[in-house]
């Protein structure tokens, strides 16, 4: 639950009454690029990830976000992956972030395709962990890219209304503390999408 307070229960209670008024809101939001200002704030919760609860690098921020505004990006997610897809932005090779795939299935794939091709010969294999490769995207590649493979102006603007500054809320001890989690027009971090 994000901090605008709707739960997903909510939503799913009340399914009938709040599909219209959501639907107007979601279709204004993608036809004029203006984002509902609780779709871009995160409750922000660290959690702790490995041995050493001193270092910093072992915690990792889960983001609790608006209800609404999820739906909405699944809603753009769904038109974009589609898009992409169909102009072989995608590779059917494409594991991370692919919904019904995971680390596992690719792990699967390759093992398939090692074994197939390897024919009794020494096959190497070298993982690399790029960690936080990918966790700043430039924000002019992302939408350059997504122009090329179709996407359309209102949802290109969408885009560059929706990242270029998030905010987080901590609770700490009972105090809650905002921070401007701002992306430059030049990156942004990853988010749910």
């Amino acid at each position: 639950m994000g901090l605008d307070g709707i739960h997903p229960r909510v939503l799913r209670e009340l399914a009938r009454e709040l599909t219209k008024p959501l639907s107007i809101i979601y279709q204004q939001s993608w036809s004029t690029g203006e984002v509902p200002d609780d779709w871009r704030v995160a409750n922000v919760t660290p959690i702790y990830k490995k041995v050493r609860n001193e270092d910093l690098g072992n915690y990792r921020s889960v983001s609790l976000t608006s209800v609404p505004g999820k739906i909405m990006e699944r809603i753009i997610l769904s038109e974009l992956s589609q898009q992409v897809q169909g102009s072989q932005g995608i590779r059917a090779s494409q594991h991370g972030y692919m919904k019904g795939t995971s680390c596992l299935t690719n792990l699967i794939s390759f093992y398939d395709h090692v074994t197939l091709h390897d024919l009794g010969k020494v096959v190497d294999v070298v993982y690399l962990d790029f960690c936080k490769a990918f966790d700043i995207i430039p924000h002019s590649v992302l939408l350059r890219k997504l122009a090329n493979y179709g996407a359309d102006k209102c949802t290109l603007h969408w885009f560059q209304t929706i990242f270029p500054v998030w905010y987080g809320k901590q609770k700490r001890k009972g105090i809650i503390i905002q921070t401007k989690m701002g992306y430059s027009d030049r990156q942004m971090k990853k988010r749910s999408l």
